[in-house]
């Protein structure tokens, strides 16, 4: 049923048959003969009672008791004894036992979140390994492990949200009574903006852009990301006909990020004019039924950004830091200058807090924009004090302030983004194209 071997080091094994007819081995390390026989006529009892599914004798019973834990954990392994409690309660406290069991059991949390949670792993356990308990990492530890991040070359913010992750692993283990004290709760995790990653992109690139886009489909796709300020690819490829109002000149945007906050699984977004034209290409391409804006670029795990870097290179554009992020914060900004910041962080779906710190940028048009007026005041000031000191009795204070009628204010007020859209030859294709 059983024999002993040996390797040309001296070290004896145990091959036998388990009762599912596969073959196992259990190596003994270098023992004499008689320890070897010993163990394999113990084993030959366990196999059988395996295999008859009856109850150990007394005797074997108290030589599996009295194994050290090394020698009966290989028994376990081979499905001969069950693993001893103890070692299970200690298994239960290993880092890497711990780490698979956890992110198996957030079932809740969306698949790009398991894959953070999985990036996160993959550096804990290169770092203390697999075995490491989780109370034997030290606050010391956990520094050690920020420091081998920043020289694995990750970007501070990257950083920071995968030392976020590592606190709310050990905040689970805090919580299940596995440790007393969480190692990570003192490290930095707040994300801050990238200032040296923004990038403003001017209408007219944006122009060159959708002339240099293949298709219909393509437009559509940049200008919601650039005039929409939708999020690509999440909110864009969730973009559904039945979500689009023409009479009132407004969508219904689903929000897979924000959908765990209260009330922000959507939001209402204005049909901007710049927007408008390349929604209504789209909706007369449609063909009866359609039921998503975007079709043709629906296949999870599709890289978009591939694709805007070719047609960055077609219309003759260097690519910015971050393709689709960057046309976002353009938006937003842009909108910023015209309207009340409650309403566009409404209108984008972030807060106020969120948008100063990753969204709205100092452009140069601000720049330009405040030394005009800058000049103008200097201008003011020296009129003033040459009608002070009598040098120009006569001439007249020409303030920066040019009277205009209330239209061209309100014009001048809407900055180009006026909503007031001509719906009537829509209403009457809508019925009958996607009935």
């Amino acid at each position: 049923m059983a024999s002993i071997s040996r390797d040309p080091s001296g070290c004896k094994r145990i091959l036998f048959v388990a009762g599912d007819g596969s073959r196992k081995t259990i190596r003994l390390g270098k023992c004499n003969v008689k320890q070897a026989e010993a163990f394999k006529q113990k084993l030959e009892a366990l196999v059988s009672t395996r295999r008859m599914r009856s109850s150990i004798d007394n005797e074997t019973s108290q030589w599996v008791a009295d194994l050290p834990n090394e020698m009966h954990a290989k028994l376990a392994a081979v499905g001969l004894v069950a693993r001893r409690a103890a070692m299970l309660a200690q298994s239960s406290l290993a880092l890497g036992p711990f780490l698979a069991e956890y992110t198996e059991s957030r079932s809740d949390v969306k698949r790009g979140t398991q894959e953070v949670f999985g990036r996160c792993v993959k550096h804990l356990l290169a770092f203390f390994g697999r075995d490491k308990l989780l109370a034997e990492i030290s606050e010391g530890d956990a520094d050690a492990w920020r420091l081998y991040l920043v020289k694995y070359g990750l970007a501070e913010n990257t950083i920071r949200r995968t030392c976020g992750i590592a606190r709310q692993f050990f905040r689970a283990a805090k919580r299940r009574k596995l440790i007393t004290e969480n190692p990570f709760d003192e490290l930095k995790v707040t994300v801050h903006g990238n200032r040296s990653r923004e990038y403003y992109l001017s209408r007219q690139d944006a122009e060159k852009v959708l002339e240099a886009c293949p298709d219909t489909q393509w437009r559509l796709l940049f200008a919601l990301a650039r005039f929409g300020g939708l999020r690509t690819p999440s909110e864009i490829l969730l973009l559904k006909w039945v979500d689009v109002d023409w009479d009132k000149g407004r969508m219904l945007v689903h929000s897979p990020k924000t959908e765990h906050h209260d009330g922000g699984e959507s939001r209402l977004v204005p049909i901007f004019p710049e927007l408008y034209s390349h929604l209504l290409a789209a909706y007369e391409e449609a063909k009866p039924g359609t039921e998503y804006v975007i079709t043709r670029y629906r296949k999870t795990g599709l890289n978009l950004r591939t694709q805007l870097m070719r047609i960055l290179v077609k219309a003759g554009l260097q690519p910015w830091p971050k393709l689709w992020q960057n046309l976002r914060s353009t938006r937003q900004t842009e909108l910023s200058k015209d309207w009340p910041e409650y309403i566009v962080c409404a209108w984008m779906g972030n807060s106020k807090v969120v948008a100063r710190e990753h969204y709205l940028q100092v452009t140069d048009e601000h720049f330009k924009q405040a030394a005009h007026f800058t000049a103008q005041q200097g201008a003011v000031l020296s009129r003033t004090e040459q009608k002070v000191t009598g040098d120009s009795d006569t001439e007249s204070l020409d303030l920066p302030f040019v009277t205009a009628s209330c239209d061209s204010v309100q014009e001048a007020r809407m900055g180009g983004t006026r909503l007031e859209l001509v719906t009537s030859c829509v209403s009457s294709r809508r019925s009958n194209q996607l009935s």
